[in-house]
């Protein structure tokens, strides 16, 4: 026992011929960790550092790894859902702040308006004695209409001004159309310019009275007489000294883009001689977008007034008077069709 006690571990050192060592496959080789670098080593190089390796040490290694690497896209997916989750709460009280801010901007220009249409119908018995077709007063009370409505929930800011022909002078505004608040926005500018607008808004309640009052003009869009009779109403308007405004698009903008031009308004200014005023809107779109008109965003509002120009073709107008809306358009980083 005493000898077997002080016997020397065996170890094949001692033996005349070293077993053969089997090289690491390539995959191994591929994907080898510090660990797998360590236990590539000699036997001799364990030995000095007193390092026993196994076989079951290598799976549990490789087992590890796998859960370090699950676990690790577990955590980074838990991660990546709070800022989603944070971003939707977030979005979801943006749009409850802009339906409540519609529902507030629908309030005061309905309480505005009550008061108003009052006065439009008392000087309404004067307005058509005096002065028929352009209705000074008519659009004084529109433009303070306007004004309080809009003030609480957006800043305007109006460029060009100077543009603007005299009160007593006669024209065709035309402007691109991008939402219900471009009517709002417009009427701030002071001149008294007749919209046109389909028949069914003149059946609302208050806003269909006070358009009448203003003596704006009804158009059925699908009714190729209505246009006519339209366009030769807006001649014989601007004959008699009154201006006609037209969004020649046609209607609202659906992508804020703004789209092909058609040339009614044009012929109308060939006709009578008078200038092309062209504006362009800016905003608006954004604020309170073509088919959603119960929310209201927050923002800010821009209007350019640009040179007169004037000319005998109705085309060449039409062509030139988008051109320098798109030019602004695309300067302020808003798309063209």
């Amino acid at each position: 026992m005493e000898a077997l006690s002080h016997a020397k571990p065996y170890s094949s050192s001692h033996l005349p011929f070293s077993p053969p060592r089997r090289r690491p496959s390539p995959l191994l080789r591929a994907h080898r960790s510090p660990l797998l670098t360590l236990c590539s080593c000699s036997k001799n190089q364990f030995s000095r550092s007193g390092y026993a390796f196994r076989g079951s040490d290598l799976r549990n290694f490789l087992m590890g790894e796998r859960v370090i690497q699950r676990s690790t896209i577990a955590r980074s997916e838990i991660a990546a859902a709070g800022p989603a989750d944070d971003s939707s709460r977030a979005l979801s009280e943006l749009k409850l702040g802009s339906r409540i801010r519609g529902v507030c901007f629908y309030s005061v220009t309905a309480v505005v308006a009550i008061f108003l249409i009052v006065a439009m119908a008392l000087v309404h018995p004067c307005v058509l004695l005096f002065d028929r077709y352009r209705r000074r007063a008519q659009h004084l009370i529109a433009k303070i209409w306007a004004t309080l409505t809009i003030a609480p929930f957006y800043k305007l800011e109006i460029e060009g001004m100077e543009n603007l022909p005299p009160r007593s002078t006669p024209a065709v505004y035309v402007s691109n159309h991008q939402s219900f608040l471009d009517i709002y926005t417009l009427l701030t500018l002071g001149r008294c310019f007749k919209f046109i607008s389909k028949t069914s808004i003149f059946m609302i309640p208050i806003i269909g009275w006070a358009m009448n009052f203003l003596g704006f003009i009804p158009l059925r869009r699908m009714d190729s007489r209505s246009q006519l009779d339209c366009l030769k109403r807006c001649v014989d308007l601007v004959r008699k000294g009154a201006s006609v405004l037209f969004f020649p698009e046609g209607t609202r903008s659906k992508d804020g883009k703004l789209g092909a031009f058609k040339k009614g308004a044009f012929s109308v200014a060939t006709k009578t001689g008078v200038p092309v005023v062209p504006i362009t809107l800016m905003g608006t779109g954004k604020l309170m977008p073509a088919g959603m008109e119960g929310i209201l965003n927050s923002g800010s509002v821009k209007v350019v007034i640009h040179h007169p120009i004037q000319g005998k073709d109705a085309a060449s107008l039409c062509n030139e008077a988008r051109s320098v809306i798109a030019d602004t358009l695309i300067l302020h980083g808003y798309g063209v069709h």
